[in-house]
């Protein structure tokens, strides 16, 4: 019997998320314990990444929904783990970071994008507004408003998720040489890396403290879709379009309250759904590698990726001269 190539990649791809979900399983089961620490999210990711450029993605669908749907509920469960006093006050200092940083990388994408290289308005700003806030989520709310393409989409969101990738792996060594603290690169990984997903990666990689952190200060910098989407409306004058408001955000911080008031005096529950979230959380990047395909990858043109690059590094730089000399 022949297995037509098609048929190969649904059995591969079936048969990679099974072994990935009862890797993480065996973390609760003691003699098995071990195999659960070979599960770790930029392992995961990579193997995502490898899959699709082999097999490319015979679920899109459903891995784009999985993706989506699993990160969010496991950024909420993340919150049973957290003390919302301490988040608060260990993200303070990027705060107000964040505000200049949001239309300061709008502002240098924009004249990156189109003064420099000639890209078209639409990829240029979607481009800069995934760069500014967080990743495929900005992309996704102000695209409507720009009325963009699905071409100009595609290639922002290439842009995006290839750079995503490469900060997962990247930012925990470049962190460890220069002797970051946890509180460090908690700040500079939720400033300078596009999505969420990515951002609880390198976080989780580096330290507890340091996912707390970046964590916070992500979901806090998210926030700013809904002013950056109103004040896109304003400049390109779009009228009537609907603002995604990423709701997952504000459930992570009632998760945060319920855990630090209402089960105070029971940990334990806390940590199991906590520890939960972060076993969904590496699966995730299963999903998250395994949209990569080669297809997307061939979407983005060189220039594209060259402002995404130029700008990832600007505000990279400066984000670790802000932390080390301003803060």
């Amino acid at each position: 019997m022949i297995v037509s190539n098609e048929k190969l990649s649904q059995i591969a791809y079936i048969v990679t998320v099974l072994l990935i979900a009862l890797a993480l399983l065996a973390g609760y089961i003691p003699p098995l314990a071990p195999l659960a620490n070979i599960a770790t999210p930029p392992l995961v990711l990579l193997t995502g990444l490898l899959y699709a450029l082999v097999f490319g993605c015979p679920y899109k669908k459903f891995n784009k929904k999985a993706s989506k749907m699993l990160l969010q509920y496991s950024i909420v469960g993340l919150g049973f783990g957290m003390n919302l006093q301490a988040s608060l006050a260990s993200g303070s200092d990027g705060m107000t970071f964040t505000i200049v940083s949001v239309f300061g990388t709008l502002a240098i994408g924009w004249f990156i994008g189109r003064k420099l290289l000639g890209i078209d308005r639409n990829t240029s700003y979607l481009i800069s507004s995934g760069t500014a806030i967080c990743g495929g989520s900005a992309i996704a709310a102000v695209a409507p408003i720009l009325k963009a393409k699905d071409s100009e989409i595609s290639v922002a969101l290439g842009t995006v998720f290839i750079l995503n990738a490469v900060a997962l792996f990247i930012f925990p060594a470049i962190g460890h040489a220069l002797g970051m603290n946890d509180q460090q690169f908690g700040l500079w990984a939720a400033i300078a890396i596009h999505d969420t997903s990515s951002v609880v990666g390198a976080g989780a990689a580096y330290s507890e403290e340091a996912l707390e952190i970046a964590t916070t200060v992500k979901l806090t910098r998210a926030l700013w879709i809904i002013p950056v989407a109103l004040f896109s409306a304003v400049i390109f004058k779009s009228k009537g379009q609907k603002i995604n408001i990423p709701w997952f955000i504000l459930l992570f911080v009632a998760a945060m309250v319920i855990n630090t008031y209402a089960l105070d005096g029971y940990p334990g529950i806390g940590s199991a759904i906590n520890g939960i979230a972060r076993k969904g959380l590496t699966l995730t990047m299963f999903f998250i590698g395994a949209s990569l395909s080669i297809d997307v990858i061939k979407s983005v043109g060189i220039k594209a990726f060259m402002q995404g690059v130029i700008l990832w590094l600007i505000i990279s730089a400066v984000t670790l001269g802000y932390i080390f000399f301003a803060i």
